[in-house]
């Protein structure tokens, strides 16, 4: 997740790093304020490369004593890097640091006027990345705009990449797959050696599952080959991928290595996402006492660092509300997600529902058709061979009834269209 750094070889970054800090330790006695002050750079430098190489544990130490000598010597722009490089470690573990950390330097960055600065930009995009994750997509949006305007003022390319990253993510929180692909792909042409290209492959899956361009999808994982492939964070792609595809089954056949801790992961966030998909694949194969564990599995770990944008990107009220009323560790989380997903993200409670709103426009005799068998559990294809259709004009009237019926998920369509009316309690085909 980490954003801004410099693209190439880290490891000797930091190495380079190590021998600038010893030769200024030797120089102190001679030169203290200017050693002091080459310190905190070197510091500064060692503290991102190792933040860069996912040594998370190694670099915070480094930065907070460069921010604690840079306060000493009152060095208020060497503060304000290191200010900003702790923010990106906290988009690794824990989004209300990260917005925490980016405010202060942002703070310290108005108060010098530096508000056109390149780490200016790196702060605005942290920031707008720790609002987004924690679902508060209003304010990310003027943030992450300003990192964009900062970025293309500088003609930055990695620090642009990392922009068009940030931005693909809050467009497909909002549900503007369309904008968010648009956005990914900016980024894949900056992208290059950055850190950000491999996790950017399973965006880019969402973004294309989300618009329907299912075989698109399929092309983007067929391209990683089978080690790439088998990293966490693709695994719960191809799950997105899978449920798009209304197939359930082999979406918990993509998680089970996941969930069983046997393949690796970059972001430890990937994994309450993968309880969610888990949950929500469950769900829709009838399996409700799995459905409700793998949910508070997936509630409890984004509990833990805020990352509440997964429940925006798989939106399943039904099945959190069913949680809550059969009773849940996490009932304080569960009802701001459901306030998130009711578009009502700053009252403290959520309105209660008096119901599913009524169809925006009646569905047609083929759609109805459709919409009997869901119950049912049959994937798409088996659907097209009961009713002799071809696959895809099923998979086409499932995207069209969905809306139809304000819903997200097959599951939550056949329950708002019991509560209308359209299926019985134990609906089945005719």
């Amino acid at each position: 997740m980490h954003l801004t750094g410099k693209v190439g070889d880290q490891k000797a970054r930091a190495e380079e790093a190590r021998r600038l800090l010893a030769g200024v330790q030797s120089w102190e006695a001679a030169w203290t304020g200017l050693g002091e002050e080459l310190r905190t750079m070197a510091l500064l430098e060692i503290g991102d490369a190792e933040t860069w190489t996912g040594q998370l544990d190694q670099a915070e130490p480094h930065l907070q004593q460069a921010i604690t000598l840079a306060r000493r010597i009152e060095r208020p722009y060497l503060e304000f890097m290191g200010l900003t490089y702790r923010a990106e470690i906290e988009l690794n573990r824990r989004f209300p640091q990260a917005e925490e950390l980016s405010k202060h330097a942002i703070d310290l960055a108005e108060r010098h006027g530096w508000t056109d600065d390149l780490f200016m930009g790196f702060a605005s995009m942290t920031l707008g990345s720790a609002l987004t994750w924690q679902g508060r997509l209003d304010e990310a949006e003027s943030w992450v705009r300003r990192a964009e305007l900062t970025f293309r003022a500088e003609a930055n390319p990695a620090s642009a990449m990392g922009g068009h990253f940030i931005r693909g993510q809050l467009e497909l929180a909002r549900g503007r797959f369309a904008d968010a692909l648009a956005a990914f792909r900016a980024a894949e042409r900056l992208a290059g050696p950055h850190p950000l290209a491999r996790p950017l492959r399973a965006w880019l899956v969402y973004a294309l599952a989300g618009l329907g361009e299912t075989e698109q999808a399929e092309d983007v994982l067929a391209g990683l080959g089978d080690p790439g492939r088998g990293r966490g964070e693709m695994r719960a792609a191809e799950a997105v991928l899978r449920l798009a595809q209304e197939d359930a089954r082999a979406a918990t056949v993509a998680l089970e290595p996941f969930l069983a801790g046997a393949v690796r992961v970059s972001w430890r966030a990937w994994l309450a996402e993968a309880f969610l998909l888990e949950a929500i694949a469950r769900d829709a194969l009838g399996d409700p006492g799995a459905a409700g564990q793998a949910l508070e599995r997936a509630l409890g770990l984004a509990g833990q660092d805020g990352t509440l944008m997964w429940f925006l990107l798989h939106p399943a009220p039904g099945l959190l509300e069913r949680q809550a009323a059969q009773g849940t560790a996490h009932a304080a989380l569960t009802a701001r997600i459901l306030d998130l997903l009711a578009g009502n993200s700053a009252g403290p409670h959520r309105a209660k529902r008096a119901g599913p709103r009524p169809l925006l426009e009646p569905l047609s005799k083929s759609e109805l058709r459709v919409l009997r068998y869901l119950p049912t559990h049959l994937s798409a294809a088996e659907i097209a061979r009961e009713l002799s259709v071809s696959a895809s004009t099923v998979k086409t009237h499932m995207r069209n009834l969905y809306p139809k019926l304000d819903a997200h998920r097959r599951a939550e369509a056949i329950e708002h269209a019991r509560a209308l009316g359209l299926l019985a309690p134990s609906a089945r085909p005719r």
